[in-house]
């Protein structure tokens, strides 16, 4: 699907990109997660490595999440899903992000494309960050969310974030680029080229600003069924639901 030369954004120089151009994941690059732990948000699919839930094709990543019933190491879902991180292959501290992403759709189905800190150098969950360059709630299709969570350890963490909606139409319908600019001491969020949110403020308990968004970040791909933020699916909710992912790729500065 995309380019595999696009040309750079002025002022920054690609580091790192997949096109998902080959018959399968690059596993240099990326690992599949396989977990039913539900994420600490009592989400109900079961994160499995096998082609129906993450697969090339196309030119695309796809994440894709099934009603099933899944069991695994003692532990049984209703639903199965796609995640993948670059965790100990790849972490960038500061950069500009893009993925072009054609997102699910439907109650209870939650994509993101967000970063973990590669070590928690400031303490747990979120004393040392977690940047959210997009989720979607499936049953609000068309609006996506930025989000950066800080402070301090569970359960006295913050998170501050804006949304962005678009004019018409939902992001199930098309492809649409995802961006995040990550310099020290602000973060730059944009849709498709438009910016719609900066973030020049936070903290961490375990540190001095700009703590704790000054060390290495890797990134996670998944989709999400149910969890506290979006609730369950519902009997409207059609499976399977895919995240089509046509690219990645992380640009630094010149």
């Amino acid at each position: 699907m995309g380019t595999l030369h696009a040309a750079e954004p002025a002022g920054w120089k690609l580091v790192w990109s997949d096109e998902f151009e080959g018959n399968e994941l690059d596993f240099t690059k990326w690992s599949v997660e396989e977990n039913g732990h539900g994420g600490g948000n009592g989400e109900l699919q079961y994160y499995v490595d096998r082609s129906e839930n993450v697969r090339l094709e196309n030119g695309c990543l796809v994440l894709e999440a099934r009603k099933e019933r899944f069991a695994s190491a003692g532990v049984e879902k209703d639903y199965s899903s796609g995640r993948v991180r670059t965790k100990r292959h790849a972490s960038w501290t500061y950069g500009k992000f893009e993925v072009r992403a054609k997102l699910p759709t439907g109650k209870g189905i939650w994509p993101a494309i967000w970063m973990l800190p590669e070590k928690e150098a400031y303490g747990g969950w979120a004393a040392s960050g977690e940047i959210d360059i997009m989720e979607l709630v499936g049953h609000e299709p068309a609006k996506v969310h930025g989000t950066l969570h800080h402070g301090a350890s569970w359960p006295k963490n913050v998170h501050t974030g804006e949304q962005f909606s678009l004019a018409k139409g939902a992001f199930a319908d098309d492809f649409h680029v995802f961006a995040l600019e990550w310099e020290k001491g602000v973060f730059r969020w944009y849709v498709d080229g438009a910016l719609y949110q900066t973030q020049t403020k936070w903290s961490s308990t375990g540190g001095a600003f700009p703590a704790p968004f000054d060390q290495p970040f890797h990134l996670v791909l998944n989709v999400a069924v149910g969890g506290a933020w979006p609730g369950p699916p519902d009997s409207a909710t059609v499976f399977p639901q895919r995240m089509t992912v046509d690219y990645v790729r992380v640009y630094q500065r010149d």
